[in-house]
């Protein structure tokens, strides 16, 4: 029996979805189901339904008179976002090495960082590997409550994430920092990795990511 194809609604929320994370269609920029079915090439109302769902996860939002726009990432979204990073995954990481579980997770992390290095080149799927990445470290808690609350929050995570690269947080030396961190798993040196997660993805994350405004 064939796959069914997903339906028209579907493909169009996708579609715009994917334009909102990878900042083709930015923060604040203000949408319209004109617009949008025409670049589309799709009915208004598959593209009505997409807009629905886009709403409900807050990634659209519409004022009392009806105008659309893409949800503005503030100041307050960006240091909420990394505290509750720095708050989850220092213990994830700490916790890895506490478990003894140091050489497997360095194993597991290298194979995420070589996507992200695979995918050097391309801002909006490094991004997506690097949040992988940070997914795979959260890994340890084995709780789902826990991951989900990282899944609601992805799509800030690769809106901001990008926002710190085209602020000046180098996706090369990222990657470098990375496999150095890896180096001191592998040699159970908690202290030297943590550092250089702290420094890279808490720190100089965040500071960069707030420089968009």
């Amino acid at each position: 029996m064939a796959e069914k194809s997903p339906s028209l609604a579907t493909q169009a929320y996708h579609t715009i979805k994917e334009n909102i994370l990878n900042l083709t269609y930015p923060p604040g920029m203000v949408l319209t189901e004109a617009m949008l079915t025409k670049e589309l090439e799709m009915s208004r109302s598959p593209v009505r339904t997409a807009i629905q769902m886009l709403q409900v996860e807050g990634l659209i939002v519409s004022d009392y008179y009806k105008s659309m726009t893409v949800k503005e990432i503030t100041d307050k979204d960006i240091n909420e976002i990394y505290q509750l990073r720095e708050l989850l995954e220092g213990a994830a990481f700490r916790q890895i090495f506490t478990s003894g579980r140091y050489e497997e997770y360095s194993y597991r992390i290298e194979e995420k960082v070589v996507r992200m290095c695979a995918a050097a080149g391309d801002l909006y799927e490094w991004e997506i590997a690097d949040t992988a990445m940070h997914m795979e470290i959260i890994s340890i808690f084995d709780n789902d409550r826990i991951n989900r609350i990282y899944e609601n929050n992805l799509s800030e995570l690769i809106r901001i994430g990008q926002y710190s690269i085209r602020n000046g947080m180098r996706i090369s030396r990222t990657n470098d920092n990375l496999k150095k961190m890896i180096s001191y798993m592998r040699k159970g040196n908690y202290e030297k990795a943590f550092e250089i997660l702290k420094n890279d993805h808490f720190g100089t994350g965040r500071n960069t990511a707030l420089k968009m405004h």
